[in-house]
């Protein structure tokens, strides 16, 4: 197949091309002006100047839309919320647009969202069918949704991926987990009872590629392991894994000095419990369905 990516560089992205590339797939990146020359394997767009190589898209087989700015890097100012909304809203509305004008449009779209859409639900548990909660991240994501509203209303199928926390010790959570858990100084954060719908890296690159493959998967599509652990087993199951204490809470004071109080609540307080009935329900078999065993895979242990 031909299919085109954004925001292929990152840590989704980069995975996801090396599956298809490796299985023979044609990938193209969508390239922004000074992120590298258009090629054979480059379409060009420019999401602040709503500009795109409409003419590269043509006749495509399924486009993926991975950009977003990061939620958990910075302090979330006013600009750098107006900032995380917008690379979301500017790159997902662009492309909906663009695919809906086509003359030979792609048969799939495949939008990225996230399991923030829910919101801080405490012990419920959360599905596709589920209403969006309260706060920002939900409110990003609502919008984030929104925005690829015109290539659904052009017939196009969309499938909107609500990723969970995706796991691997090459990047995201796992990564910056790790030097702590090893030293014997990583702990449960706040109450531990927070719920971590998790997803290893691997599982997130094969339920991407069924949201492609499969035509039965549109709408909301919950990206995340069946089986959602709470904060404090996360980190006692890491603990196990690496052969390392967790007794000590992780100090929360120091986390929101430096990356300020609302973005240590929302990522790391607040928690969703979700499973992923689609998935289920259309026969995705996961490498990792529970923790434990995703975290052995990973580490070799």
């Amino acid at each position: 197949m031909d299919i085109v990516i954004s925001g292929a560089s990152g840590f989704i992205g980069t995975a996801l091309t090396a599956s298809l590339r490796a299985d023979g797939h044609r990938v193209a990146h969508l390239v922004r002006p000074g992120g590298g020359a258009p090629g054979v394997d480059a379409i060009a767009w420019d999401p602040a100047r709503s500009t795109i190589d409409l003419a590269g898209l043509e006749g495509v087989d399924a486009v993926v839309n991975l950009s977003g700015a990061g939620i958990g890097d910075k302090k979330w100012s006013p600009a750098r919320k107006a900032e995380i909304l917008d690379s979301r809203t500017t790159t997902t509305g662009l492309l909906a647009t663009s695919l809906a004008a086509l003359q030979r449009p792609p048969a799939v779209f495949v939008t990225s969202s996230a399991i923030g859409y829910y919101g801080d639900r405490g012990d419920e548990i959360c599905t596709e069918g589920s209403a969006p909660g309260t706060g920002f991240l939900s409110e990003v994501c609502v919008a984030w949704e929104d925005a690829a509203r015109p290539a659904a209303e052009a017939g196009l199928r969309v499938a909107w991926a609500r990723t969970g926390i995706v796991l691997d010790p090459s990047g995201g959570v796992l990564k910056t987990l790790l030097p702590p858990f090893r030293l014997g100084i990583g702990g449960r954060l706040g109450s531990g009872r927070q719920w971590m719908s998790w997803i290893s890296l691997a599982d997130e690159v094969a339920a991407l590629r069924a949201c492609i493959d499969n035509p039965a998967l549109g709408g909301p599509i919950d990206l995340t392991a069946p089986v959602p652990v709470t904060n404090a087993e996360f980190t006692a199951t890491l603990g196990t894994v690496l052969k390392r204490p967790t007794f000590l809470p992780t100090p929360l004071a120091p986390l929101k000095v430096r990356y300020g109080g609302e973005l240590v609540t929302a990522l790391m307080l607040d928690g969703q419990r979700v499973l992923p009935e689609k998935l289920l329900g259309a026969g995705f078999a996961f490498a990792h369905p529970d923790l434990e065993s995703a975290l052995r895979a990973m580490l070799g242990r």
